[in-house]
């Protein structure tokens, strides 16, 4: 069953659609992240032009995180506060992501940025994330004792100025570092259509020495705000938000958020994360490969909407 999206001008089936929907809602209920770096290189696989997948999926990760979001406020999982001085920074760095976006768009490169955005962040991100879960399943598979990061435990954080007490997360830092973190994850959201919870993720836990409880509910939380305002910029400035693809997606990502919410009760945190390092890597992987290896038709006449 096929259904024409307007603004990406083509056809897509409509039970692949909702399927790839369920699946990222599913891994931002387990994982507390928003899924689009799984969900966009999917879309751009499709055939539906990156600038234009970038854009409507940031619309989607709205509707999956605020699920999950409320999923976790449930279970009293959300430090609100921090929530918010993240956000501070988010809207600054999705201002100038989308104002970039504009801007590559007009030369011409805004595929290319996209691609290499996705492997340099993924590569990284999941390599480290991979290292760091496994060496902790073999420390307590073999009986050793894994220091515990401890909430509010000093590191260099600690002598910033503006601090400000957290209670929810029992800390007491700086501001400073959770708003350049807000506002990095506000770019990638302009740019990569991600929800930027693998990035967000791991700094709330390594950086900030956030409660591993209360870190994918925040993480969410700021998510779903940062992803409405990128969709809001992306429609009044780009008008690339296909909203009939937004709808399906979003049908999907809201169920599959609650079932991946109740399955991320059923893992350690090691495992979780080792979890997500595979797919952020897998991901990254298939990029790469669509970067390097030379296409069937060198010459081709592109439907995308960043060659203009």
């Amino acid at each position: 069953m096929q259904i024409y999206l307007p603004i990406a001008e083509q056809s897509l089936n409509v039970f692949l659609v909702l399927g790839m929907g369920g699946v990222v809602g599913f891994l931002s209920g387990m994982f507390g992240v928003g899924g689009g770096f799984l969900m966009t290189p999917l879309l751009i696989f499709s055939g539906i032009p990156p600038i234009v997948a970038v854009a409507t999926e940031a619309n989607q990760i709205v509707a999956s995180s605020v699920s999950g979001s409320i999923a976790q406020w449930r279970r009293n999982n959300v430090d609100v506060k921090m929530g918010l001085v993240l956000l501070s920074g988010g809207v600054v760095g999705s201002v100038g992501g989308v104002q970039l976006v504009k801007v590559l768009r007009e030369l011409g490169q805004v595929d290319l940025v996209i691609s290499l955005s996705y492997v340099l962040f993924l590569g990284i991100i999941g390599t480290l994330m991979l290292v760091e879960s496994l060496r902790t399943v073999i420390k307590s598979r073999a009986g050793q004792p894994v220091p515990a990061k401890r909430p509010g435990q000093h590191n260099w954080i600690h002598n910033l100025p503006f601090k400000m007490r957290f209670k929810r997360s029992k800390l007491y830092i700086s501001a400073i570092p959770p708003v350049l973190v807000g506002a990095l994850v506000g770019l990638l959201a302009a740019i990569m259509g991600v929800g930027g919870g693998f990035i967000m993720v791991p700094a709330m836990i390594y950086l900030l020495r956030m409660p591993t409880s209360v870190v994918v509910g925040t993480s969410l939380f700021q998510i779903a705000f940062v992803t409405s305002l990128v969709t809001i910029l992306h429609a009044t400035q780009n008008q690339t938000v296909d909203v009939v693809l937004a709808l399906m997606l979003m049908t999907g990502g809201v169920i599959g958020a609650q079932i991946g919410a109740q399955a991320g009760q059923k893992l350690k945190g090691e495992q979780l994360r080792a979890l997500l390092a595979l797919l952020v890597l897998a991901m990254c992987g298939k990029i790469l490969f669509d970067l390097v290896v030379e296409p069937s038709e060198l010459f081709t006449v592109s439907s995308s909407l960043g060659g203009h």
